[in-house]
């Protein structure tokens, strides 16, 4: 039974109030702010038009006094209750934020102090045959750390390592300041007769061309003495058919059962199959009588963190039912700052999108929560792994108190047992840059103190995934392994030489350097990184027009305003400015702010993903930083806060496909032409070079033959930039290779960079066709370096957007809304960067 019903909320100081008078089940609440649950108390105060949106302008410095109150929640429900020695009912929060005490008809049942787990009680006794009232009280966060030791390092704030609650919260170089509170999960009461179950882990033991092997742990609680207990558990296929069915004699309230599957479904990555999902059905028996019931979703599938290579060399590389992968993916931050009241139809278009640009692998960073089933559900169903970190970020913790790591234990004991079953998950990691932070801040002696949490990543969860999870691989930091935790020959790597202009090569003890210049922070640096797994790396660029309008006041919408600067969360804005400096030039009014930091960006890691993939031989993955925003600002995300594309996430549509036609080429040398494959089959063909100038003529053309290897990748020849620009300047042809004899997107290069590129102004001829929701849109003249399309509006999709055209070249693009909605076309603007004529419309 799911409390949907009406709850309302109401704030006083502390010590205001008694708690009992509040909690009691008899209190008039009729005058209470009404609030959803899910939710939080920002969001019910948003809706209410009591506070301003924190997100429009400095509005975010208005909702700080909600932090300092004490919040409550209340809500009344009707029950039938079942008597009889053998009924248990329990009261099930799955997100409390964060300090609560919870009350039932006016009985105090017991207190919370973690954000990131569920929360059980046992309200057998005290509810109600008919009606029943709950309430919650929220203490502020300052009366359970502000008596507690203080730590050496804690980013962003040295507040939050006693706090088991979304570091996020407190403010990144992304996002605000924004310290929820309320009931962020759903809550329920739950009803059970005899016995449940409590847990049910289903989970890949090996898998060959003609069988699966699977395996089936099954966990009891007993609510009455001498029960024959039994399990029947079934595997059904997609269309409910029976595929397999076992009795299991229960004893000593656990069972485990294995199960053959002949001439199994695999579940894959959505770019090498089907992400088959299958369906396990485990009944509970109790004395003859059917008690309890499991059903969800199975995966079959094995998934492997390979160590070391065939040649015994360090490795790095996700192995799916033995085809090893190249993961290409993002990095998932909380899709807003409300978590509570994040809709999940929000996580479901974030991770069509992420599938949309490629993408196969999404990393949960440690920094926010341990998602919302509905995220899993859909990476499970559209066939992209996570890789989940534990809720530990960029801080030392506490792990000389007791209470403490019993809270820990607690929330990694939950977090395992509700992530296991998904085929998804294919990776548990202790935590975000703690360990190479730690050492690099004791080089430069910010820390003098021991590496308090060490024990949390390198004993306690190893402890409770071998207890309860070793199916699928550990890893104790990101990054981590090697001669500091960021060696490039062991183990994954953040590269941040590019942005924030980190000095590398770098070993343990040796003090941190940055070099903030343009060669210091240029993305051309990644062409000197040859790690084994890139999973963070990036560099920032403007959100869309249409979001920052949005949300900034009248009048400060312009480059260089105080309004757009705060916007940037990060700690030095001029890293921006270096990266445009060096390719595009800097910016001179906003609209070539947006432009050049999109381009940059979107070029920037194309260059770098490219580079990451041609060297797949040993490199096996690249997840950049960011995919999503959790509140309209300027940052490293693909996709902003209204779910509106940047440059590169069209970019990432070819970075990221499984075939890439690639050249790798500098200034004044030889042009390396490239083909990498991703997928399981081999292909034969040839890979056309041609050379034009920008006014359309062909100056150049040459057929390389290509034999491209299952899940491999080939160099096919080597051309002079004196062949290939017969005489013309570097800084005025544009390079197009084009898959013949099979199929490969076309890939556009050009030989010098942006600002240095002698780019004659074009003209956009646009019709658009309402009906049909398209766009057709022809460059005139001369090539077309960007054409964006634009609309006032969020969460719409362009089938193509910030793409190049040749003279005389048409691109039709079709314009949707992911609910099926009719999108208003009337206020489309459409532009190129060297576009005489911009928002130029038929």
């Amino acid at each position: 039974m799911e409390l949907t019903g009406v709850w309302r909320i109401q704030h006083f100081d502390v010590g205001q109030k008694r708690p009992m008078e509040v909690a009691s089940a008899y209190l008039d609440d009729r005058f209470w702010i009404t609030a959803q649950v899910p939710g939080d108390v920002h969001s019910a105060l948003i809706e209410r038009n009591i506070i301003e949106n924190p997100y429009f302008g400095h509005n975010d410095a208005k909702s700080l006094w909600i932090e300092q109150k004490e919040w409550w929640y209340r809500t009344q429900f009707d029950f039938v209750k079942q008597e009889g020695s053998g009924h248990k009912h329990e009261l099930v929060f799955e997100g409390l934020d964060t300090f609560a005490t919870i009350y039932v008809n006016g009985l105090e049942i017991g207190t919370t102090d973690n954000m990131l787990m569920a929360h059980t009680f046992d309200v057998t006794k005290i509810v109600n045959n008919g009606k029943n009232s709950i309430a919650v009280k929220f203490d502020p966060l300052y009366l359970h750390n502000r008596d507690k030791e203080q730590f050496q390092w804690s980013s962003y704030t040295k507040e939050r390592p006693w706090l088991r609650k979304a570091a996020m919260n407190f403010g990144w170089d992304w996002g605000p300041r924004m310290v929820t509170v309320g009931i962020w999960g759903k809550v329920r009461l739950e009803s059970h007769r005899m016995a449940k179950l409590e847990s049910v882990f289903a989970h890949t033991v090996s898998v060959d061309e003609s069988e699966a092997v699977i395996n089936i742990d099954l966990q009891v609680t007993s609510f009455a003495k001498d029960q024959d207990l039994v399990c029947e558990v079934k595997l059904l296929s997609k269309d409910g058919l029976i595929i397999e069915s076992e009795q299991l004699p229960i004893d000593n309230l656990t069972g485990s059962v294995e199960m053959v599957v002949l001439s199994p479904q695999l579940w894959w990555t959505h770019d090498l199959g089907e992400p088959y999902l299958y369906e396990i059905e485990v009944t509970l028996i109790a004395n003859d009588e059917q008690v309890d019931t499991y059903r969800k979703p199975f995966g079959i599938r094995t998934i492997e963190l390979q160590l070391k290579d065939a040649q015994d060399q360090h490795s790095f590389a996700f192995v799916i039912n033995g085809v090893k992968l190249f993961a290409k993916g993002s990095n998932w931050i909380p899709a807003d700052n409300f978590i509570g009241a994040i809709p999940d139809q929000r996580y479901r278009d974030l991770i069509a999108l992420s599938v949309d640009s490629n993408m196969n692998m999404l990393r949960v960073w440690a920094g926010g929560i341990y998602e919302k089933d509905v995220f899993y559900e859909e990476c499970d169903r559209r066939g992209v792994l996570v890789w989940q970190d534990f809720a530990f970020a960029n801080a030392l913790f506490p792990e000389f108190n007791r209470n403490f790591m019993n809270n820990v234990r607690d929330e990694v004991v939950y977090a395992v047992k509700r992530l296991r079953n998904y085929a998804s998950l294919a990776l548990w990691c202790g935590n975000n840059e703690i360990d190479w932070l730690y050492d690099m801040k004791s080089a430069a002696g910010d820390i003098t103190s021991p590496f308090y949490g060490e024990k949390i990543y390198h004993e306690l969860i190893p402890e409770v995934l071998e207890q309860f999870d070793t199916s699928r691989a550990y890893w104790p930091s990101s990054p981590y392994g090697g001669n500091d935790a960021n060696d490039p020959d062991v183990g994954d790597r953040h590269n941040w030489q590019v942005w924030h202009g980190s000095v590398y090569p770098r070993k343990f003890g040796d003090v941190p350097l940055l070099d903030y210049s343009i060669e210091g922070v240029t993305f051309k640096n990644y062409k000197k990184d040859f790690t084994l797994f890139s999973s963070e790396f990036g560099m920032h660029a403007s959100a869309n027009r249409y979001t920052l309008e949005k949300n900034i006041p009248a009048g400060q919408f312009y480059w260089g305003s105080v309004e757009m600067a705060y916007r940037n969360k990060d700690t030095n804005h001029q890293k921006g400015i270096l990266l445009m400096e060096g390719y595009t030039g800097i910016p001179q009014n906003i609209e070539e702010y947006m432009n050049f930091s999109m381009l940059t960006q979107a070029e920037g890691l194309k260059y770098g993903i490219e580079h990451y993939r041609r060297n797949k031989q040993r490199i096996s993955g690249s997840l950049v930083w960011q995919h999503n925003d959790s509140w309209p600002g300027t940052s490293w995300s693909l996709i902003d806060y209204e779910l509106l594309p940047k440059a590169s996430f069209y970019y990432a549509k070819k970075f990221y496909h499984p075939l890439l036609l690639s050249i790798d080429h500098e200034p004044g040398q030889s042009l390396d032409v490239w083909v990498v494959n991703d997928r399981v089959e081999s292909y034969r063909g040839e890979v056309k070079l041609t050379v034009y100038d920008f006014t359309g003529n062909e100056i150049y053309t040459t057929l390389l033959a290509a034999e491209v290897p299952s899940n491999g990748a080939i160099k096919l020849g080597s051309l002079t930039e004196a062949e290939v620009l017969q005489g013309r300047a570097a800084e005025e042809v544009v390079v197009r290779l084009t898959a013949v004899g099979w199929e490969a997107p076309d890939n556009l290069y050009y030989l010098r960079d942006q600002k240095d590129l002698r780019m004659p102004a074009t003209a956009l001829q646009v019709e658009v066709d309402a009906d049909e929701q398209s766009v057709t849109i022809t460059a005139q003249g001369s090539l077309a370096r960007m054409v964006k399309l634009d609309l006032p509006q969020g969460n719409i999709r362009f089938s193509d957007n910030f793409f190049d055209l040749l003279p005389g070249e048409q691109a039709t693009v079709r314009i949707s809304d992911p609910l099926g909605k009719k999108v208003a076309l009337a206020e489309l603007r459409v532009s190129a960067l060297n576009d005489v004529f911009p928002d130029t419309a038929e």
